[in-house]
């Protein structure tokens, strides 16, 4: 759904020119909609089969490394769901199957059935979780864990706002400006702001940007294999980089964490 598809496009026009496939990891989700019809969303078989090899066909590839649910669909039944990524994998079109945000108790059903009818299991989540949004740690985390299913949480610097680009004061950035979802996810909360003080604070005394502080805290997360970077210029991309050398000790991420307070689930529609 990122720009109607031609995000795909251009990753697989990209990836002809830069890469041999077997170098590279590819993967693309489903679930949001694709067009006008019905049809065209959500995780029905016939949506499954359409937007794999649809998918297939603008990325020019015949599989994918790792095929993800954008969100879970309360509309189609769980059994069609995961009969027909099963398909999706016994055809060779992907080799693995991740999951993103949902309630723990919906993916610990998908996880059940699939072993139940021995199908294909995800083997990955991307979930929201940053430190002005913890509320992962209670149920999905745990489950994780557990089920030895990577994490890979997506907006780890909260849209960009553990970068600093919506401040107390002063000017936003573009995108912060721009950005609407920035608003449905509640950020910029006073305990937003204590916790983004804090980051940056930690950033002076370590000589290194904030984002960097706010990836390195994310990656000491038990559980978390690799966040998922929104690099748009080159330099977020050092500086995501960057932050896998930094390691948080126990005193720095209680200082990190202690202005954080519960706050109401979000990120799973």
């Amino acid at each position: 759904m990122y720009s109607n598809g031609r995000s795909e496009e251009v990753v697989g026009r990209a990836l002809k020119d830069l890469a041999r496939r077997d170098e590279v990891v590819i993967a693309t989700k489903l679930y949001n909609p694709m067009g006008p019809r019905p049809t065209q969303k959500g995780l029905s078989r016939k949506h499954v089969m359409e937007a794999i090899d649809a998918s297939l066909k603008r990325l020019g590839t015949d599989y994918v490394d790792l095929y993800i649910i954008h969100r879970f669909d309360p509309a189609t039944p769980v059994e069609e769901t995961v009969e027909a990524l099963g398909d999706v994998v016994k055809a060779g079109k992907a080799l693995y199957l991740g999951a993103s945000s949902m309630w723990a108790w919906q993916f610990m059903k998908m996880l059940g059935l699939q072993r139940a009818r021995g199908l294909a299991p995800f083997v990955s989540m991307q979930n929201y979780v940053n430190l002005v949004y913890r509320e992962e740690e209670r149920e999905m985390l745990p489950l994780c864990r557990a089920e030895g299913i990577a994490v890979t949480p997506w907006s780890p610097l909260a849209r960009g706002f553990l970068a600093g680009s919506k401040p107390r004061s002063g000017a936003a950035t573009v995108r912060a400006r721009s950005d609407t979802y920035q608003d449905a996810l509640g950020l910029g909360a006073e305990q937003d702001h204590a916790i983004l003080e804090r980051v940056e604070a930690v950033a002076a005394r370590l000589g290194v940007k904030p984002a960097q502080v706010a990836l390195a805290w994310v990656l000491g997360l038990p559980g978390v294999t690799a966040p998922i970077v929104g690099a748009s210029k080159p330099h977020h991309l050092a500086d995501a980089l960057a932050a896998m050398a930094i390691t948080l000790d126990a005193e720095t991420r209680a200082y990190l964490e202690e202005p954080y307070r519960p706050r109401p689930v979000t990120g799973h529609a």
